[in-house]
């Protein structure tokens, strides 16, 4: 007899997540870097380089569901690692350094998703991604409300 996989639901998306996640912080550990400062040194990348601080705490609170405070002090804490500079008031843009880290971390991570997704038919994927994408619409709506 054969089981059949489980239907979508919380748990397998956190299995999936957590699991996946843990590859990366194999990666992240190496230089000394947390998830958040990889989450916030891609916000940064994906801006061009440069982002006003307001928006990437912004985007640190909405995207990992923690306080403000604790967005501000990994920004905070970036700048004096200097990952990040402030070139003008209320700015931060990447530094040398951070460029170099979140280029290392993102070939990092490549490899890993190409390793994890490998063999996963496109369409597979693709509806997968619309589920997620939904389910994750539909629990911002819901905390939005609180």
């Amino acid at each position: 007899m054969t089981t059949s996989p489980p239907p979508v639901n919380g748990q397998v998306i956190g299995l999936a997540h957590y699991a996946s996640r843990a590859t990366l912080e194999r990666v992240l550990a190496r230089s000394g870097t947390t998830f958040e400062q990889s989450v916030a040194l891609r916000a940064v990348s994906d801006n061009g380089g440069t982002v006003e601080r307001d928006r990437l705490v912004g985007r640190l609170t909405g995207a990992l569901k923690i306080k403000e405070s604790a967005a501000r002090r990994t920004v905070d804490a970036m700048t004096a690692a200097k990952l990040l500079e402030e070139p003008t008031a209320g700015q931060v843009s990447l530094t040398d350094g951070g460029r170099e880290l979140f280029e290392s971390i993102r070939t990092a991570g490549n490899e890993i998703a190409a390793r994890l997704y490998a063999g996963i038919p496109a369409e597979d994927l693709a509806a997968a991604g619309r589920v997620l994408t939904l389910v994750t619409e539909r629990a911002d709506a819901e905390l939005a409300e609180a």
